[in-house]
């Protein structure tokens, strides 16, 4: 829902600020670790979280400690627990949230998924200056929709920290669909301090990594073998911090927490499921327990009835279900199975049940380093990246199937044609960040996720999704644009387009007020991306016909693969964009949209 209201004369950042403001937030992984680091006492942080509402809100950030499965360490508190409060509020109210930094540097609160003036998003150095020590800042802004949201820091790697909490609007009119809700936060805790994590990736990106294959197990074929040698890739390099430092947590607990959703047999529980994580991608599901999505990223869409879903970093997931009598499991595996954040539904007070074991690692195939088939890891994804109604017109996007990858057996498979430029399009920028090049990505809006393309239940799929209310105003795109996913794995840096975010602050990504864009994302790395939008949702170009195209805020980008969203860029001013991979964004995978009004300035 758009309000009819606009905020007339949009303030702009000066360049200079606005470069200063921006090189400060990318480089704050190198910063030295401030004073409370070295052993100052510090108050033990709550687990879990209490509810703020109404017009006027206080949220205070502060440091604290926090400990869960015996690992503990250095936390960012907000209103003394970890996560901070669920922010719950209704459409249609104006809302004053009055935040206050006693921390020893600068903070902020970025308000993830809502529509709003552009200056009270909370990004330093894009929307507003951030918030000094021991200063208060006041956001004030109609709420213009309902759903399931979060918030978050966007300061610094003070999100890794427990800078967090959920955000609940509640529609103007009661919804029927269910009896009780719940929040299901998804997150994780590592004693080890954000900055550390940072340098031990620089040093090696597989740092965190212990499931790595030996040169004699699995059962990957010796030539297979051989190519990911030559191309100087892991087979298992899923994530990039894994359970050899992180807890996963629901809601705040641990698994040995015995955090338990209570029911009556019969009841309609909506979990409102939030992926509020810095770096991890989770396999969600209850066992025997179907779940209905009902909503995704806080947009209302048609039920799909599901046994799992991979929920992305950032993403939100709103789904129904009814569970029988008795206890049932709850769980959130990591993608690259190092650990799972586990709760349980239960209809008796302390009673528990029994959860599953990790999964077998799970291990990339040619299909996700962007081979396509090849005869060898099998071809997930089909090109859905064209017309509203699911109809391919390759022409009118201006799509070329590459050729095929050849082979090159003095370097041990591929690895040649992984650095072939000939098919990038003359503003990526190819150097020491660019490390390889996906040479046939494909649209994988069918794939479930990785590692869940194999199980025997039903998963949810991109393609699956349906706007739950038909748009018909939506008009067709007038503008094509591509943007490259990049990186360098080894140097662990990231990119858009080859360009890491300081070298490139000068030159955003720019949109007319209320022009129609259809954005194509290819995804040159190994990795997969969630890929957010601030101040606005956009349309997945997944199949679904005209106006039935689902909104969200934020879309997975498959390994080696393609995404398409059609982008109405009705929300004046600078907006960040970027990977939600909390490392990945302060190395460099970060860039800002600028919308202006048609015929203002540019």
């Amino acid at each position: 829902m758009k309000s009819a209201s606009r905020v007339p004369n949009l303030p702009l950042i000066p360049r200079r600020k606005f470069l200063t403001g921006t090189a400060a937030m990318i480089g704050a992984a190198q910063l030295p670790m401030p004073g409370w680091a070295k052993g100052e006492s510090l108050t033990h942080a709550g687990k879990g979280f209490g509810t703020v509402s109404g017009e006027d809100i206080r949220l205070a950030i502060g440091n604290a400690h926090f400990s869960t499965g015996g690992r503990s360490g250095h936390a960012v508190a907000v209103n003394g627990t970890v996560p901070g409060p669920l922010v719950r509020l209704r459409e249609g109210q104006n809302v004053r949230l009055h935040v206050t930094n006693t921390l020893d540097e600068d903070s902020s609160i970025h308000w993830h998924g809502l529509l709003l003036p552009f200056q009270f998003d909370g990004v330093p150095g894009v929307s507003f200056p951030g918030i000094k020590p021991g200063q208060t800042f006041v956001y004030e802004f109609p709420i213009r929709q309902s759903g399931t949201y979060w918030w978050h820091s966007h300061s610094g790697l003070q999100e890794q920290m427990g800078h967090y909490g959920p955000l609940i609007i509640d529609p103007a009119e009661p919804d029927p669909r269910y009896d009780r809700d719940y929040v299901v936060l998804l997150s994780e805790f590592s004693p080890l301090h954000p900055h550390s994590i940072m340098r031990k990736l620089k040093v090696s990106e597989g740092y965190f990594n212990y499931q790595m294959q030996t040169a004699t197990d699995g059962d990957m074929p010796g030539e297979m073998r051989r190519m990911w040698g030559g191309m100087r890739m892991n087979p298992r390099d899923i994530s990039d911090v894994t359970g050899a430092t992180y807890t996963y947590l629901v809601n705040g607990h641990g698994p040995v927490d015995n955090l338990e959703y209570l029911f009556r047999p019969g009841e309609r529980l909506r979990l409102r499921i939030i992926n509020g994580s810095a770096m991890t991608f989770f396999n969600v599901r209850i066992p025997g327990v179907p779940m209905t999505v009902i909503q995704a990223d806080g947009q209302d869409v048609h039920d799909v009835e599901v046994d799992e879903l991979q929920i992305g970093t950032a993403e939100t997931y709103d789904v129904i279900v009814t569970p029988p009598a008795g206890a049932h499991a709850l769980v959130a595996e990591a993608m690259d199975r190092s650990g799972m954040g586990a709760a349980t539904l239960t209809s008796q007070a302390g009673a528990r049940t029994v959860f599953p074991a990790l999964r077998e690692p799970v291990t990339l195939t040619m299909a996700d380093m962007g081979m396509g088939d090849m005869g060898m890891g099998g071809m997930e994804g089909i090109d859905r990246g064209a017309s509203n109604a699911g109809e391919v017109d390759h022409a009118a996007l201006g799509h070329t199937v590459p050729p095929a990858p050849t082979m090159d057996q003095s370097s041990g498979g591929m690895s040649h044609s992984m650095r072939d430029t000939s098919n990038l399009p003359p503003d990526v920028e190819v150097g020491a960040g660019v490390d390889m090049i996906a040479p046939m990505p494909v649209d994988r809006m069918d794939y479930p996720g990785l590692g869940l393309d194999k199980v025997d239940h039903r998963t949810l799929r991109y393609a699956d999704l349906r706007a739950r209310k038909t748009d018909h105003s939506v008009k067709s795109p007038t503008r094509q644009m591509q943007i490259h996913l990049t990186g360098n794995m080894e140097r662990y840096m990231w990119s858009f387009d080859g360009r890491k975010f300081s070298a490139v602050a000068d030159d955003p990504i720019r949109f007319a007020y209320n022009e129609r864009v259809r954005v194509k994302l290819v995804n040159d790395t190994m990795m997969a991306h969630p890929i957010h939008l601030h101040g606005h949702f956009f349309e997945l170009v997944n199949g679904a016909g005209h106006g039935q195209q689902p909104r969200k805020h934020t879309v997975i980008v498959q390994p080696g693969s393609t995404a398409t969203f059609d982008l109405t860029a009705d929300e004046p001013g600078d907006w960040a964009f970027h990977c939600h991979l909390l490392y990945h964004m302060h190395s460099g995978m970060f860039q800002v949209v600028t919308v202006r009004p048609l015929g203002g300035e540019a």
